[in-house]
């Protein structure tokens, strides 16, 4: 198999344009792809449209035992918060046998234990050469529901933070959500929602993915907002999926503007896996993602970190054994500055590669140490190296 060369056991990071000055007040913002986090339980989805539908109680998980003790209808129709609103529902996702003890995995407490401490480590270290501290805000991508957060976020190495949680419940045919953690003392989230994509394969039947999660509030006192992604797999083919991708990148643009067009002054940050690099038609010319500070305008307002790191052969994942730079942030222009400010700005970003999340040998040399090798555990973290931002202004 030919090897992947373009990892490397370092830390990649490009500098800050034109911002060469000593770091001041600084935050990290960052995620991670957490590769499958499940619990041991086999479990559904309960939707109860009764509850108002920003409730998380609305569309929740449950283990698989309880549900004859729920009220519930069969629903023959599309899977939305919209046609279920009134409604009471169960919702079977196909992934809910793939990690439990019985499964072929032997997915088991000690092997979740094992994953649970393995994902808390990378998140406490995220950006800490620089900051001393952990992130004050991380998107998580590929959790199974809000407990094996909460499990998360009560990791030693987290605990001291108080990480708070907003976490939806997606309509993915699989069952994996995105989320946000964040350091309560920090972060004070004043809105959030969901966005569902709606995609429709060749034979149009909608197919369910990921929704994208938008998050506003204030980040040390400045008015931010996250919008936290997973967009549609290239399963059956780049050219073929990438439609799915490009609505994925309208529904995106559609929230970032009408958040910038609420309040010009709100920082925005949009990242995740995109399922795409930086140069791909969805972040181009859907998204308007550009490469470089120069091209920021009215009309161009977002710029993507993470092309120069793609130009520089940098790559966060492996997919189908070629290099490839899904994980990405993008901001808006009102972040990036020339000099230093009492507002935050962009110092640097990073794909966060320190050596205990590379392979170290075998066919696999330098990929990402993943948890899962078919359904054996490696002991590994993640099938994607996280990104992270800093930044930075005056005291």
């Amino acid at each position: 198999m030919k090897r992947f060369m373009s990892f490397v056991a370092v830390i990649f990071s490009i500098m800050a344009f034109a911002q060469q000055g000593k770091l001041r007040k600084v935050a990290t913002v960052g995620f991670l792809n957490v590769e499958n986090l499940w619990d041991t339980i086999r479990s559904a989805d309960y939707i109860d449209g009764t509850k108002d539908i920003r409730n998380p109680a609305f569309h929740r998980s449950i283990p698989m035992d309880s549900i004859k003790f729920l009220e519930a209808e069969k629903h023959d129709g599309p899977w939305s918060d919209g046609a279920l609103m009134g409604k009471k529902a169960v919702r079977y996702q196909s992934g809910s046998d793939e990690f439990t003890p019985n499964s072929s995995k032997n997915y088991n407490t000690k092997i979740y234990k094992a994953k649970l401490a393995n994902e808390a480590k990378v998140i406490s270290e995220m950006g800490a050469q620089y900051t001393k501290t952990a992130p004050a805000v991380v998107g998580l991508i590929e959790v199974e529901n809000r407990q094996v957060i909460e499990d998360l976020i009560k990791q030693p190495v987290l605990a001291k933070y108080d990480y708070g949680i907003i976490h939806y419940n997606s309509y993915d045919y699989r069952g994996i959500d995105v989320a946000l953690i964040y350091q309560k003392r920090r972060f004070t989230p004043t809105n959030s929602l969901k966005k569902e994509l709606k995609i429709f394969g060749n034979d149009g039947k909608r197919e369910y993915t990921r929704d994208i999660l938008v998050v506003t509030g204030f980040l040390d006192n400045e008015k931010v907002a996250f919008f936290m992604n997973h967009w549609p797999s290239r399963r059956g083919g780049e050219a073929v999926s990438l439609p799915k991708r490009n609505a994925a990148a309208a529904l995106l643009k559609q929230q970032m503007d009408s958040v910038r067009a609420a309040d010009p002054s709100t920082k925005l940050f949009a990242m995740g896996d995109f399922n795409d690099d930086p140069v791909s038609p969805s972040l181009k010319n859907h998204l308007k993602a550009v490469a470089s500070p120069k091209d920021l305008s009215e009309t161009t307002p977002y710029l993507n970190l993470m092309y120069p790191l793609y130009k520089k052969g940098i790559a966060s994942l492996a997919y189908q054994d070629a290099p490839n730079l899904f994980d990405q942030i993008i901001v808006s222009k009102n972040l990036i500055a020339d000099q230093v400010t009492k507002e935050y700005s962009v110092y640097k970003a990073e794909i966060f590669a320190p050596p205990y999340l590379v392979n170290k040998e075998g066919n696999y040399k330098g990929y990402p140490f993943r948890s899962w090798n078919g359904d054996q555990f490696t002991g590994g973290y993640s099938d994607h190296f996280p990104a992270f931002v800093i930044l930075q202004k005056e005291p």
